[in-house]
């Protein structure tokens, strides 16, 4: 996952900004219930550039140029990955949230 999101960054350039995409257009793209047995990482992984990305819009992108852009910063990024990697859950019914929470 990590190597897919640096060669997201990578080649968001070359990305399509806006999805060229019709309502509806996720439904002839994945199953009608879920499978018996887990895909491959792999599959998954493909599934997410030709079932997912296609309806994305990219804000990131150096072409995007409405709105503002989304506010993701490298250490932000790696802030989440840590959270997300330990479980943390940021409060604590027993006590307010350590400190070092606030950080991450």
């Amino acid at each position: 996952m990590v190597d897919y999101i640096i060669d997201y960054w990578e080649t968001i350039e070359q990305r399509r900004v806006y999805p060229a995409v019709q309502p509806g257009y996720l439904r002839p793209l994945i199953p009608d219930s879920a499978p018996h047995e887990p895909e491959s990482f792999a599959d998954l992984m493909a599934d997410i550039e030709r079932v997912i990305m296609p309806g994305v819009t990219h804000w990131q992108s150096p072409h995007f140029h409405a709105y503002f852009p989304a506010s993701i910063s490298l250490p932000g990024f790696l802030g989440d990955m840590l959270c997300g990697g330990i479980g943390c859950v940021g409060f604590s019914w027993v006590r307010k949230n350590p400190p070092v929470l606030h950080h991450i």
